[in-house]
Formats: structure tokens, C-alpha cells, sequence
């Protein structure tokens, strides 16, 4: 026991030091090899033609024009949501861009069943899976301790986080032996600490953990491609929560409270991004790149970050969440109409 905590106190005292040698020595030519790793991908990227891409959540935002990315690009294409009718309607324009085939699988991915009927369907009918975008979330917006019953909560964590895991569970042994891809929707949201939205953060950042140890699992077998989105336009930024209830609203007030004046990206540049990235090989996509340097902040300025973000989301001209500098900010500087794309933008204050 005592030599156990001679051991600790002679790591506590050499480790820090000895690491921040290390990063000194080595990061510079890790940098330079990755960034040149990085141009090489520009010329040789994935031909995804004729490949099966399983997309979850492709009914709206991010997933349907994933969808359309893909399929400019000559794939087969499965796309999975709840609405059948919306997906019917993505299949139909999917078809008109170039994908050689569209199959319409209705599902819940917080059920396990409709998972697994998933995959099975596109093995069934196209005998083989080359990419798995999970790609379906949803949004919880609320304080926790307004959270009148916790167990309401639950499909944020069935959802973005279960969801990810059934598919994946059911997808890997075709996506081992065709040297598959796995692209993983996760957010900025899993390192930056945004009030009201914990539950949904907790879910994000636990995706990112799981798919990191499943690439150490995988080794070489399964490509994972981890995507942290910023703010970018989709039913999320046009206001559609779980509120405090566990009831799905739309509430563009809210929206503006937690987006405020960050810059909203265009959904179609987003998923074009993230399609290039997967195609390249990359391990991780910020979109909009600049988004990464908030990671930068909260690691090296953790205490600054959440001062700033109390006072833009609590702060000011009284208690209710719509008077929180975050939103008269935007309300009173008119900047919604540049930093926020045309559709979300008419989702704006009520004039009534």
C-alpha cells in the first residue's frame, strides 16, 4: 500500500511535465504528417457508385440531404425514419439526383426490432452494406430540475444514443467483410456544455466515447467517422425540441435563445462536408470547420466558457428563458437575417 502511493506521487509529479515535453517534440511532425495525409485524401477519396448506404433519420435536415449527397454520387441507398411519407418523398427526389436504387424502410430506431428489420431489409434486397450513417436525434430543451418526470427523457438517450448502437450491432458483419464505413452523427454539443440541453449533450458525448472504442475494436476491419456538428439548419434549429414534459414542441423562441447570434450553416453545404470527409477516410468532421476551436476553449478555458455561456443564456433582462441576452441580442440587432438560412429565418419572433 505504501509503495502504491509512492508510485501515485511520483506520477503526479512526472507525469504533466513529461507529457508536455512529449507534445512539445512530437505534435509538430504529427501535425505536418496528418495534414499531408490530409491533402493526399483530396485525390484519393472512396467511389461510393453502386455502393448500399444505410441512412437513419433521412426523413428531414441533415439525414435527407445525406441522402441526396449520396446519391449525386451514384449509390444505393436505404433510408430509415418514422415518417413514411416524408421518406417516400426523399426517395422519389434521391431517384431524380442519381441514386441507382431507393429502399424505403419505415422505423423507430429506439426500438430494437425496427433495427434489425433495418439491415435485414437491405441485405435482403441489395445483398450487401458498404456505409452506416447514423445519422437519427433529437433535441431536449429544458432546465433539468423544470423536468416534471425524468423517466419522459428517456428517448434522447433511446434515440441518439440506443438508435446508433442497434444499427450498428446489426450492421457489422456485413459492413466487416465489405471493409465498411461507419458515420456517426454525434454535435458539438458533446464537449460544450449548453444550458438546457444536458440530457441531449449526455447522449452526443456518449456516442463519442462508444464509436471511439469501438474504432479500437474494429482496427481496420470497420472505417468510423465521427461528425460533430455546429448549428445547421434542420428541424432542430427551426425550434423542434422535447420540452420539459417529453412532449415534441416547436418553439422558434426557444430556438433563438439557444442558437442566438452563432452562425447557422446551410444544410446542403453541411452534408456535402460530411459526405467528402467519410469519402477520405477522415476520422473526424466539424461542420462548419471553425467550430472546432470551441473544443480549444472549453480543454484550455473550461471556467471561462462557463461564465460566458451563463451570462449569454441567464443573465440580464429578467428570469424567463425568451429575455435571455442570447435572443435580444438577436432581436434587437436584426442579424437573424444573415447569420440564420432563409427557411429557419422565417421561423422568427411572433409578431401576433
Amino acid at each position: 500500500m505504501v509503495l502504491l502511493d509512492l508510485i501515485h506521487k511520483f506520477l503526479n509529479l512526472v507525469a504533466p511535465p513529461f507529457t508536455l515535453f512529449t507534445l512539445l517534440i512530437f505534435l509538430p511532425p504529427y501535425q505536418f504528417i496528418k495534414y499531408f495525409l490530409s491533402i493526399l485524401g483530396k485525390f484519393f477519396t472512396e467511389d461510393v457508385a453502386g455502393k448500399v448506404i444505410v441512412i437513419t433519420g433521412a426523413s428531414s435536415g441533415i439525414g435527407e440531404y445525406l441522402a441526396y449527397e449520396y446519391a449525386r454520387r451514384g449509390a444505393c441507398l436505404t433510408i430509415a425514419a418514422r415518417r413514411e411519407k416524408s421518406l417516400r418523398e426523399v426517395a422519389e427526389r434521391a431517384l431524380d439526383l442519381g441514386a441507382l436504387d431507393v429502399l424505403v424502410v419505415p422505423a423507430d430506431v429506439s426500438k430494437v426490432e425496427d433495427c434489425r428489420r433495418v439491415v435485414d431489409k437491405t441485405m435482403s434486397h441489395y445483398g450487401r452494406l458498404d456505409h452506416l450513417v447514423n445519422n437519427a436525434g433529437m433535441t431536449s430543451v429544458s432546465l433539468f430540475e423544470e423536468i416534471e418526470d425524468i423517466t419522459n427523457m428517456r428517448s434522447i438517450m433511446d434515440i441518439n444514443f440506443w438508435g446508433s448502437v442497434y444499427m450498428t450491432r446489426f450492421a457489422i458483419p456485413y459492413l466487416r467483410y465489405s471493409e465498411g464505413r461507419i458515420v456517426v452523427l454525434s454535435s458539438a454539443a458533446s464537449w460544450m456544455p449548453a444550458p438546457r440541453m444536458s440530457l441531449y449533450a449526455a447522449s452526443k458525448a456518449a456516442m463519442v466515447l462508444f464509436f471511439e472504442a469501438l474504432r479500437i475494436e474494429f482496427g481496420r476491419d470497420i472505417k468510423i467517422t465521427l461528425v460533430t456538428p455546429g448549428f445547421v439548419e434542420s428541424e432542430m434549429t427551426q425550434g423542434k425540441f422535447i420540452d420539459k414534459t417529453g412532449k415534441v414542441d416547436v418553439n422558434p423562441q426557444m430556438r433563438d435563445v439557444e442558437v442566438g447570434i452563432t452562425p447557422v450553416m446551410k444544410v446542403e453545404d453541411c452534408a456535402e462536408a460530411i459526405v467528402n470527409g467519410a469519402c477520405r477516410g477522415e476520422r473526424y468532421i466539424n461542420v462548419p470547420s471553425w467550430f472546432r476551436v470551441t473544443y480549444l476553449w472549453k480543454v484550455f478555458c473550461p471556467d471561462v466558457v462557463e461564465w460566458f455561456l451563463r451570462l449569454s443564456y441567464f443573465s440580464g433582462w429578467g428570469a424567463s428563458p425568451e429575455d435571455a441576452p442570447s435572443k435580444k441580442v438577436l432581436d434587437y440587432t436584426g442579424v437573424r437575417k444573415v447569420l440564420y438560412p432563409e427557411n429557419i429565418r422565417e421561423l422568427g419572433p411572433k409578431t401576433e
